[in-house]
C-alpha cells in the first residue's frame, strides 16, 4: 500500500504555528494509510526532506496545503520539481489559493487534483479510489482535468466538526516537537494556534472564504474545543490561544459556554468576529468573555461608508455608526478591538477613489478618538475571484486580471498582492497607494501596536512623539523619519506577521 506525504509550505519567517490544515488531512487518513508531514517552517531544506521520503519509493500521494502569499513561494517550484523527478507521484493541492485559482493550477501540468474546500472526506476518498483503481469522478469537493476540460464535482455539505477524528498531536510531536510551535506572543509565552470552526455564514465579495465555504459555518462544541486546548496546555505548557477561525464568535451561546470552561485555566486568547454579530451580545456575555481571558478580537470593519459596505457585499446589519459605537462599548470589558479596513475599492473615477481613501482616513481617526486602544489594520483592496458577484464584475470591467501561468504567482508583486499591500489594480494610482502607506506609517507611529512585544516604553514614547505633529495636523507626506525608526526597530505589522 502506498503512503501519503503531507507538505505544509513555509508561511512565517519567525513564529511557527501548528499546521492545523494539513493535520486535518493527516487525521483523515490515520489508520488507513501511513503518512508523514514535512513542515516547511521547521526544515532547513524542506525539498530535500521531501525527496528523502520519495526516494524510498513508498510515498505516492502528496497533499499540499496552499494559502495565498508566502506558501505559494515553495508550493509552486517544489511541486514542479517533484513532478519532474518523481513523475509517478499524485499531486493534490488544497486550501484557499487552489480553491480560488484552480484553473491556472490544473493547467500547470504538475498538479493532478484540487480539493475544493474541506478535504476531510475528499482526500481519503480520492486516495482510496486511486489505490484501488476505482472511479473518482463522483467524489465530492474535487476539481481535476479530463483531457483539456476542467471538471468540478458537487460540493459536500459541511461536516459536523465534533464527529471528525482528533488531530494527531502526539504523532506530530514525534516529527516536530510541539513546543516549537508554541511561540511567544502578545498573548503569552507559549501561544497555541487552534481552529474551532470552519467557514462563515456571510458572503462578503472581497473575502477568499466565500468561494470555499459558500456562506456555511460549522463549529466544534465548546466542550470539544476546551478538551483539546486543555490537553495541549497540560502536556506542552500552552498558556494562550490564537483562534484562527474565519469567524469564532458566530454563536453567543457557544462562546459563553467556552468562556465558562476556559475561565479557570487563566489563558489569554484572540479570535475573529463580525461587529454586527457581537454587538448583539449582552453586556453579561461580553463581561464573561473578557474575564475569561479574551484580550483582543479582530473585526472586519472594512469601511466607515455604508455605500462601500454595500459594494463589498458585507451583508448583515453593519453600519459606520455601529463600528464607532461598538469600539466605544468594548472599553467597558477590557477587550481590545482590532479593526481592519479595506481601502481602494473600485469607483467610476479616480477622483471618487481618492475621495473614498480620504474619507476612510478621517473615519479611522474618529475610531481612535472614541477608543484610542483600538488596533487598526490597513489593507488595500485585492480582488477575489468570487464568480457572479457585482464587485468582481466591476473589477474585470476595470481591466484587472489574474496571472495566466502558475509560475507568475511567485513573483514579488503577486505575493504582495496576496498580502493586500500592493494590489496591482488599475484604478489605484501610485500616488493613492503612497497616501495609504504614508498614513499607515504615521498612524503606527502615533499609535504603535500593543501586539509588538519587542517595542518597549522608551521606543513607544519616542516614535509617538515624532509622529504627533503629523498625526494631529493630518500631514502624512513622506514620513521618512518614522519609516527609519520602524525599520531600525523592525516594527511588526499584525496584518503581515501576526502577533
Amino acid at each position: 500500500m502506498n503512503k501519503v506525504l503531507l507538505f505544509n509550505p513555509k508561511s512565517a519567517r519567525v513564529k511557527h504555528r501548528i499546521p492545523n490544515a494539513i493535520m486535518n488531512i493527516a487525521a483523515s487518513v490515520e489508520g488507513k494509510y501511513e503518512w508523514t508531514i514535512v513542515d516547511g517552517n521547521r526544515e532547513e531544506d524542506p525539498y530535500e526532506k521531501i525527496c528523502s521520503y520519495l526516494r524510498t519509493g513508498e510515498y505516492k500521494y502528496i497533499g499540499i496545503t496552499v494559502m495565498p502569499g508566502p506558501q505559494v513561494r515553495q508550493a509552486v517550484p517544489f511541486s514542479k520539481q517533484i513532478k519532474a523527478e518523481f513523475p509517478n507521484t499524485v499531486m493534490i493541492w488544497g486550501g484557499y489559493f487552489p480553491t480560488s485559482h484552480y484553473k491556472v493550477i490544473l493547467n500547470s501540468g504538475y498538479v493532478d487534483f484540487v480539493i475544493n474546500g474541506p478535504g476531510d472526506h475528499a482526500f481519503p476518498n480520492l486516495v482510496d479510489a486511486l489505490e484501488n483503481n476505482k472511479p473518482y469522478e463522483l467524489i465530492k469537493n474535487l476539481i481535476f482535468k479530463s483531457g483539456d476540460t476542467v471538471l468540478k464535482t458537487i460540493k459536500e455539505d459541511l461536516i459536523e466538526q465534533d464527529g471528525l477524528p482528533a488531530l494527531p498531536y502526539d504523532r506530530l510531536n514525534d516529527l516536530y516537537p510541539i513546543r516549537g510551535y508554541l511561540g511567544k506572543t502578545y498573548l503569552g509565552q507559549k501561544t497555541v494556534a487552534y481552529h474551532s470552526s470552519i467557514g462563515c455564514p456571510f458572503t462578503c465579495s472581497f473575502c477568499a472564504v466565500v468561494p470555499t465555504y459558500e456562506a456555511r459555518w460549522k463549529a466544534k462544541s465548546a466542550e470539544k474545543v476546551y478538551r483539546d486546548i486543555k490537553y495541549i496546555k497540560d502536556k506542552w505548557g500552552a498558556d494562550a490561544i490564537e483562534f484562527h477561525d474565519n469567524n469564532f464568535f458566530v454563536s453567543e451561546k457557544r462562546t459563553v459556554e467556552f468562556a465558562k470552561l476556559i475561565l479557570p485555566e487563566k489563558m489569554k486568547w484572540w479570535g475573529m468576529a463580525r461587529i454586527d454579530t457581537m454587538s448583539k451580545f449582552s453586556d453579561e456575555s461580553l463581561k464573561l468573555i473578557g474575564d475569561a481571558g479574551c484580550t483582543m478580537i479582530f473585526f472586519g470593519a472594512e469601511s466607515g461608508s455604508n455605500e462601500i459596505l454595500k459594494q463589498l457585499d458585507k451583508g448583515g446589519t453593519q453600519t459606520g455608526d455601529q463600528i464607532v459605537a461598538f469600539a466605544e462599548r468594548l472599553k467597558k470589558f477590557g477587550i481590545t478591538p482590532e479593526y481592519s479596513f479595506v481601502l481602494g475599492t473600485p469607483a467610476p473615477t479616480a477622483e471618487q477613489v481618492e475621495k473614498q481613501i480620504d474619507f476612510e482616513i478621517e473615519f479611522i481617526k474618529k475610531i481612535k478618538a472614541v477608543n484610542p486602544k483600538t488596533e487598526i489594520v490597513l489593507y488595500t483592496y485585492s480582488p477575489v475571484p468570487t464568480e457572479g458577484s457585482d464587485l468582481y464584475e466591476q473589477v474585470l470591467a476595470k481591466g484587472f486580471h489574474f496571472p495566466q501561468k502558475l509560475e507568475e504567482w511567485i513573483s514579488p508583486q503577486w505575493e504582495n498582492f496576496d498580502l493586500r499591500k500592493n494590489p496591482l489594480t488599475p484604478w489605484l494610482t501610485p500616488e493613492m497607494i503612497d497616501k495609504i502607506k504614508n498614513f499607515e506609517t504615521v498612524l503606527n507611529g502615533y499609535y504603535p501596536t500593543i501586539s509588538d512585544i519587542r517595542m518597549n516604553s522608551v521606543k513607544r514614547n519616542l516614535i509617538r512623539f515624532c509622529a504627533s505633529i503629523r498625526y494631529k495636523s493630518s500631514f502624512y507626506w513622506k514620513p521618512y523619519e518614522l519609516k527609519v525608526l520602524q525599520m531600525m526597530w523592525k516594527y511588526r505589522q499584525p496584518e503581515i506577521e501576526g502577533f
